[in-house]
């Protein structure tokens, strides 16, 4: 891997995400089914669940991930510095609020609980390779923000529906910032996804120019726990560059919480 595309694969991962990126470098471990996201081929009505009682941000805590329940990847527990507060956070159009509020675990709505984990897939080591492929077999990870949030009645059916509204009106791009730090979303791909009652997924390219790098985010819903997984590699950069969902991730996640 050349030493220019390395680069800039760390300066937009590092845009995106400080936390997730000082996370993946050094390894620490110290700190629905849907159908192109239609819940399953289930119109939102019938999506809709019965009224159902919140998890408090306690029993939410007993439903996150931990340190092996997922093979292969190291779970620490997100803290201040990890989630964004609204405050920390700004869109230059506000129907893209939601979508670009999800990238950092923005509350939005009303949660009665919340909870968050940071998941770091451990890097490939292969001693027999070259150097040059030694050192993108240990870029070639995936790291993730995990976070849920709990709500009251059919509200996490509404925040599901604002994120899929939010994503349908900003998939041409827009600016959020960061504490100040600029990004550019360039493009939103919608995806398919499975896991819980409903499930929403896209791929979301950041960065301008040379320095393009794809994210993934995906959202589900289980009873009334809303689920958000925001995702990067570090192996990968350029505007046709991709990676997998972090499938194995997501399932256990949603094991954890009852689906």
């Amino acid at each position: 891997m050349r030493a220019t595309a390395v680069r800039r694969t760390a300066l937009v991962a590092a845009a995106a995400s400080m936390t997730l990126l000082a996370t993946a470098c050094s390894g620490s471990d110290s700190d629905a089914k849907g159908d192109g996201g239609t819940s399953g081929g289930k119109d939102d009505t019938a999506s809709k669940p019965a009224a159902v009682k919140a998890l408090t941000s306690a029993e939410l805590e007993k439903a996150s991930l931990e340190q092996g329940d997922v093979t292969g990847h190291k779970v620490s527990k997100t803290g201040p510095e990890d989630i964004a507060q609204p405050g920390d956070v700004t869109v230059d159009k506000k129907e893209c609020e939601p979508i670009g509020f999800a990238f950092y675990g923005v509350k939005r709505g009303t949660p009665a609980g919340n909870a968050g984990r940071k998941v770091v897939q451990e890097p490939k080591k292969d001693e027999s390779a070259d150097p040059e492929d030694l050192l993108a077999g240990m870029l070639d990870m995936t790291s993730s923000l995990v976070t849920l949030a709990s709500y009251e009645g059919d509200g996490a059916a509404k925040s599901i529906a604002e994120l899929r509204d939010s994503a349908a009106k900003c998939t041409g791009g827009f600016t959020l910032s960061m504490k100040g730090s600029k990004q550019k979303v360039t493009k939103l791909t919608e995806e398919k996804v499975t896991g819980g009652e409903e499930a929403l997924a896209w791929r979301v390219q950041m960065g301008e120019g040379d320095e393009v790098a794809p994210f993934k985010l995906v959202s589900l819903r289980q009873g009334g726990t809303v689920a958000t997984f925001f995702s990067f590699n570090l192996g990968k950069t350029g505007a046709d560059a991709d990676f997998e969902q972090p499938t194995a991730v997501i399932d256990a996640q949603v094991k954890k919480l009852g689906g």
